[in-house]
């Protein structure tokens, strides 16, 4: 295996785009975070304000993920400050998931941070996502808060 970071292209972007709203509706009602009538609209509200600018929005960094030329999945890497990353989304497409692309995703874009002159890198999980936390554990990220909470 040997993943690069690509840019996204504009075709890219755009079925990102589509399955990012999505998918991050389903995230929030997953966490009781939305009501599942109102996700899609705030889901798109959301990415409008963090991307205004589509794929070309500043201090954001939208990668295509590739393993010998094959589309794998993706990764957001936002600078929020002069010295500190944000990690807003990884995806790692059915079918290549399990296979390590998204660990090697996880180092390349921290190389790409180093680059950019960063010093930090933040990420969100949600805490029904196993899977990606023990991953983070795994590659040296500490939990800085936990919000919790029951449903009565």
């Amino acid at each position: 295996m040997a993943i690069i970071l690509e840019k996204m292209n504009s075709i890219e972007f755009e079925q990102y785009q589509n399955f990012a709203i999505k998918n991050f509706a389903e995230e929030q009602i997953k966490s009781g975070n939305w009501e599942e009538q109102v996700a899609i609209s705030k889901s798109k509200e959301e990415h409008k304000k963090l991307l205004p600018d589509g794929k070309d929005t500043e201090n954001n960094h939208l990668f295509t993920i590739r393993d010998e030329g094959i589309e794998v999945g993706m990764i957001w890497l936002k600078e929020v400050s002069n010295k500190k990353g944000f990690i807003y989304d990884i995806n790692i497409w059915k079918g290549s998931r399990g296979k390590g692309y998204g660990k090697q995703a996880m180092k390349e874009i921290e190389t790409t941070a180093k680059k950019l002159g960063l010093k930090k890198i933040g990420l969100h999980v949600f805490g029904h996502n196993k899977v990606a936390r023990g991953l983070y554990e795994k590659l040296g990220y500490t939990e800085t808060n936990i919000r919790m909470e029951k449903t009565l």
